[in-house]
């Protein structure tokens, strides 16, 4: 197997890159905000629900976003971590500096 994929990252100038994967990040976070607007558009066609479930709908959503970035937080800490170890050759991880 060829390990060009291993230095791709370390070749390509930043601007091209950035434009590579800014795409699908905006991709997934305007599919989030559909499917809000989506749930928004339902809730409010339900005769049972009225304005309550939309309401409800509405405080819920920031709630979920926060816990988003709270996983995002967390997995691209865990990413450099990795990536970090992983050039400096360290194949153990130190995890006493974690806590």
């Amino acid at each position: 197997m060829e390990q060009t994929s291993e230095l791709f990252l370390g070749r390509e100038p930043v601007g091209r890159l950035m434009r590579k994967y800014a795409l699908p990040c905006i991709i997934s976070l305007l599919v989030g905000a559909l499917y809000n607007i989506v749930d928004q558009i339902f809730i409010a066609n339900a005769s049972y629900l009225g304005s309550y479930g939309n309401a409800a709908n509405t405080v819920v959503f920031p709630l979920t976003v926060i816990a988003l970035a709270a996983a995002v937080m967390i997995g691209d800490g865990c990413c450099a971590f990795v990536s970090i170890s992983l050039g400096m050759n360290k194949q153990q991880w130190d995890l006493q500096r974690l806590s």
